[in-house]
């Protein structure tokens, strides 16, 4: 379950301190699926960051899963954020590195001398068993963007935070992506917040909410 209450966030634009955020609060069940609208600099990703603890707010709490991480320090944030998943728009995968290599990358970092069992299942699902041995320069970009969902969910995270992961995609990938991303977090009971332009994908989610004038208009 994700709580925050009265959450202020201001950051510095040019001369000006813009308020993105004025005592923003809301509550989203555990394992619900959130897709977030909003026109572009509504503070969407501010939001995804402040709950991934990229940014700390100004004042108010956010609680993710019984756990205070607006009350953390560097090395909590730190530990918090190798719990979680992070999916963004334009993929961080490392070009010298095979897919394989990529989804385990971040496992390897957190648990340097364990095997991880799921990840011949994970690939499979995403249709990425044949693509193991490829670089990410010859991926498609649907194809980056499910690595991407690999390497995320290798984890079994509680929480998987995604930045318009089909920003880059068209139409019919964009739709293939967001329906594999959604079905997968469904049957490991992940609560999933995604941050979209498209009304079209909010039909995979089990709620919509759109932020305007920092502050969400359900």
């Amino acid at each position: 379950m994700i709580s925050v209450t009265n959450l202020c966030f201001r950051r510095q634009d040019g001369d000006q301190l813009q308020t993105l955020f004025d005592n923003l609060s809301f509550e989203i069940a555990a394992q619900e699926q959130l897709a977030l609208l909003g026109d572009s600099g509504s503070g969407k990703t501010t939001l995804l960051h402040l709950l991934a603890g990229l940014l700390s707010p100004n004042s108010g709490n956010i609680t993710v899963n019984n756990a205070l991480i607006s009350s953390y320090n560097a090395q909590q944030l730190a530990h918090y954020r190798r719990k979680i998943g992070l999916i963004f728009q334009h993929y961080q995968l490392l070009d010298c590195l095979t897919v394989k290599q990529n989804i385990l990358f971040q496992h390897k970092l957190n648990n340097p001398n364990k095997a991880h069992s799921e990840l011949n299942d994970l690939v499979e699902q995403l249709g990425l068993t044949n693509k193991l041995n490829k670089l990410p320069s010859q991926l498609s970009g649907g194809e980056q963007q499910r690595v991407g969902i690999a390497r995320a969910l290798l984890n079994q995270p509680k929480l998987i935070l995604a930045d318009e992961p089909t920003g880059n995609l068209d139409q019919s990938r964009s739709h293939q992506v967001v329906e594999m991303l959604t079905s997968l977090c469904k049957q490991r009971k992940i609560n999933l917040i995604m941050v979209t332009h498209s009304q079209q994908l909010t039909r995979y989610f089990d709620s919509v909410k759109v932020l305007a004038n920092g502050q969400f208009n359900d």
